[in-house]
């Protein structure tokens, strides 16, 4: 590499400093409406455990849509390959909270990152628990990947979805009908609203997402997570999948296996040297960090670290 981590980290935060406030924070979760839109933190943990970061990094954010990457993971352990019986592996190319497509293809959502498919995946979780049991599963999960038993879900959050996620309510409603999902609706959306609204700094998502960026092995505390494979081909599903309908701009400009979160939160993998995470709250059209799409795009330009070539 050109330079040294860290200062590439804090030239990337000290250049961005004049495109602070542009986008539009997410208003339709009233907690999230009030976030300072002229927030942004970094941090870089490489594959040997150091940390590189800038800016607001240790300050927690929803990470919203970024927990999809852990439930999914946790379908996984629980179900293996019967999960992709329930939700397809292709991009939508919709918007991520899109009814039409569902009705199309009878109640099975096209990946798991869209709203439809987390909601499949959260039911999957939920096999053998009450809610509340598999709400700590998943925190348990999180807090054992970042290695940080202070990672909460913020119950302010998942109230405030709770109360306007009524297109969630109907997605979650439509796929029943069509019998693709196997737990009452009101527990299903539980568990999701409340992964949704799990809180993190850029710092602890990082570390959580390391061991996709080690073979499924988190090199920090010498646990095996998944096999490679499985490892590999979450990263490809966030590459094809992990920005709604702008996941195949994200793939041209970042070129890293990448999930975003309406919150502002971004974390990105880098196999074999790196997990990233930024935050930044205003979101571009497609419902991602502009901010941060924009820091992504810099950290990969420097380092070299697209999946595509240097």
């Amino acid at each position: 590499m050109k330079d040294d981590l860290q200062a590439i980290v804090e030239d990337i935060h000290s250049k961005l400093q004049k495109r602070l406030g542009e986008g539009k924070v997410a208003d339709y979760i009233p907690q999230l409406a009030h976030v300072d839109p002229k927030k942004f933190g970094i941090a870089v943990v490489t594959v040997d455990g150091k940390v590189h970061s800038a800016g607001d990094c240790d300050e927690a954010f929803s990470i919203q849509s970024v927990s999809k990457v852990f439930t999914l993971t946790l379908a996984l352990g629980k179900h293996g390959e019967t999960t992709w019986n329930r939700v397809g592996r292709e991009p939508s190319g919709s918007a991520f909270n899109s009814i039409v497509q569902l009705e199309h293809e009878e109640g099975k959502p096209r990946n798991p990152f869209i709203n439809a498919g987390a909601i499949a995946v959260s039911d999957l979780v939920l096999a053998g628990h009450t809610p509340r049991e598999a709400i700590g599963e998943i925190l348990r999960f999180v807090r054992y990947l970042a290695d940080d038993e202070e990672i909460a879900i913020d119950p302010a959050v998942a109230k405030s979805e709770e109360a306007t996620g009524y297109r969630n309510f109907a997605l979650a409603n439509f796929m029943r009908s069509f019998g693709k999902l196997t737990h009452p609706v009101e527990h299903v959306l539980g568990v999701y609203f409340h992964h949704c609204a799990i809180a993190m700094t850029c710092t602890q998502l990082a570390r959580a997402g390391l061991f996709l960026a080690a073979n499924g092995c988190n090199p920090t505390t010498g646990h095996t997570v998944v096999s490679s494979q499985r490892a590999r081909r979450i990263n490809a599903l966030m590459l094809t999948c992990g920005h709604y309908d702008g996941s195949g701009e994200f793939a041209y400009r970042v070129g890293l296996p990448g999930k975003s979160g309406v919150g502002g939160g971004i974390m990105a993998v880098a196999p074999g040297r790196a997990s990233i995470a930024v935050w930044s709250p205003g979101l571009n059209h497609n419902g991602n960090s502009l901010v941060g799409s924009l820091a992504l795009e810099m950290l990969a330009d420097r380092t070299g670290w697209s999946v595509f070539g240097h």
